[in-house]
């Protein structure tokens, strides 16, 4: 059969005008989280009519977000983190959450810490993505399937370390505030606000122009490869990395129980015969296959990834500061620029807990250096040798090296965001 120019060019033409309307129905219209059950508002024992009038009722999610950006600090214990979730907890139109993750580990695989099993990585790492993807989304509510006991009209007093995030601690999420309140420490955020109120979280979160999270529970930047990819979200991950060194001296000394053999060898120079080394080279495995993803610069990390050593930052805060907030096209608020003055000019009796973030942060972040034997720091150079060259951290010949050459053990690098 044949077709006269005329008819294949009015096929073509309008082979385009629906393509075009396809195109433009998938980037402008909501997503709706139902008719999946949700555990919230759905469910499979409903009848349609129900499930149709709450599925209208629930919020709804456009594919395109272009005006937040969401944020994840991707760390590990002990690597700084907890100050750079600060540098994003301080800005006023930041939604910042504080490892919600913990409640998947600890509800689904209470010793997952210590845990080798690729099926329990497999099993937490798929919990952590869905729950991610809910945050972001700002449905708080999906912390629910996590938290225990079940929360009741969705308020709760057992939220993880709920003080450390400065909107769950600020009206309208906690409304018995006042004006002299405006900068609560964490603990006194939890006695005055009492419990939380999810729906309240969830309003707030909506109103902020941000979402960050901060999480330490995710090995590596490939096993976030769904999220970064997923059109609904516009998702930047700033992978924060610290010298191994620093990072097992600081767990020896705040995690003293789990790293006692650790520390029997710091002080009797003999080394247990017991001793865990996974506990030092997971961290460098870790490292390496993040770093090597993220420098090699895949396509689907294009724009999405940032590399940021603890040093650097401790070094020059407020410019290691301007170029995080740079990458993620941020506008850094004067909020974060205070902050930072008042909290990395501190001495040690500033900081009032182990996960405090007030210390002098250039001094903090080369203590490691008096913290540990020499025989530890040359078992740690030849057990993370890829990383450290990797990274730049230089190696130390000898004790009195180690004690004397301080900065020039971190070479200067430009580890350029991937634009």
């Amino acid at each position: 059969m044949q077709c006269s120019w005329k008819a294949v060019l009015l096929l073509a033409l309008a082979s385009i005008a629906i393509q075009y309307t396809a195109i433009r129905t998938f980037t402008a219209k909501s997503f709706h989280s139902c008719p999946i059950p949700n555990p919230v508002n759905c469910s499979l024992s409903q009848d349609t009519d129900v499930a149709d009038r709450l599925c209208d009722e629930s919020p709804t999610f456009s594919y395109n977000l272009s005006r937040k950006t969401h944020v994840l600090i991707l760390a590990t214990t002990r690597s700084g983190s907890s100050f750079v979730g600060q540098l994003f907890n301080q800005h006023f139109d930041v939604f910042y959450l504080f490892e919600p993750l913990y409640h998947v580990q600890y509800t689904l695989i209470p010793k997952l810490t210590q845990s080798k099993s690729t099926t329990d990585r497999r099993v937490m790492l798929g919990a952590s993505r869905d729950l991610l993807r809910s945050l972001y989304d700002c449905d708080l509510y999906f912390l629910e399937n996590y938290i225990k006991p079940q929360p009741v009209n969705h308020t709760t007093d057992r939220l993880f370390r709920r003080g450390a995030s400065k909107a769950l601690c600020s009206p309208p999420v906690c409304e018995s505030l006042g004006a002299v309140d405006l900068h609560l420490e964490e603990g006194d955020c939890v006695k005055k606000c009492g419990t939380l109120n999810l729906t309240l979280a969830t309003e707030s979160c909506r109103e902020h122009g941000h979402v960050a999270i901060k999480t330490v529970r995710v090995p590596e930047v490939s096993d976030l490869r769904a999220l970064v990819e997923d059109p609904r979200l516009n998702l930047k991950v700033i992978q924060l990395v610290r010298d191994p060194r620093g990072i097992l001296a600081s767990r020896s000394e705040t995690f003293r129980d789990t790293y006692r053999l650790w520390r029997i060898w710091d002080g009797t120079g003999r080394k247990p015969y017991n001793l865990d080394v996974t506990q030092l080279t997971t961290v460098c495995e870790d490292f390496w296959n993040s770093v090597s993803t993220g420098l090699n610069r895949p396509p689907w990390l294009k724009g999405k990834y940032m590399l940021v050593r603890y040093e650097d930052l401790a070094r020059n805060p407020m410019k290691k500061t301007e170029e995080i907030y740079d990458f993620l096209g941020i506008p850094m608020d004067s909020n974060v620029e205070r902050w930072i003055q008042n909290n990395t000019r501190g001495d040690r009796s500033s900081s009032k807990h182990k996960y405090g973030t007030v210390r002098n942060s250039a001094a903090t972040a080369e203590k490691w250096r008096f913290r540990l034997s020499y025989e530890i720091v040359a078992f740690t150079q030849h057990a993370c040798q890829q990383v450290l060259a990797q990274l730049g951290y230089k190696t130390a010949g000898s004790e009195e090296e180690l004690k004397n050459l301080s900065i020039s053990l971190v070479e200067e690098r430009d580890f350029l965001p991937f634009s």
